[in-house]
C-alpha cells in the first residue's frame, strides 16, 4: 500500500556547468500514516536521486500556508530565502 510519495522532475540545464536540478511536487502522505516520518523519508530519497544524476539544486513549491506544512520543508533542508516563485494558471 503507497502512503507517501513525491514527484521529482529532473531539469536539464544549460547554466551551472550544464548540470541539470531537481523539481519536487506534490508531496503526499496518507492522513492516517502523518507524523510517521515517512514524508521526510521520501523527500531523502527524491534528493539522493537528484544527486546521483549531479543536480546542483532542489526546489519545491507548496501552495500550503500552514505553519506545520512550511516548518516541515524547512527542516527537510528547504528556505524560503533563495527564490521568489510565480505560477500563471492555464484554462483546460
Amino acid at each position: 500500500m503507497l502512503v507517501s510519495s513525491c514527484i521529482l522532475l529532473i531539469v536539464p540545464n544549460l547554466t551551472h556547468g550544464q548540470r541539470p536540478y531537481g523539481v519536487i511536487e506534490n508531496v503526499v502522505t496518507d492522513r492516517a500514516f502523518r507524523g510517521q516520518g515517512r514524508a521526510s523519508a521520501v523527500l531523502r530519497a527524491a534528493k539522493l536521486l537528484a544527486q546521483a544524476r549531479n543536480c546542483y539544486k532542489l526546489m519545491l513549491m507548496t501552495g500550503s500556508k500552514e505553519a506545520s506544512t512550511l516548518n516541515f520543508y524547512r527542516h527537510a533542508g528547504f528556505n524560503t530565502m533563495d527564490k521568489t516563485a510565480f505560477v500563471q494558471w492555464l484554462n483546460p
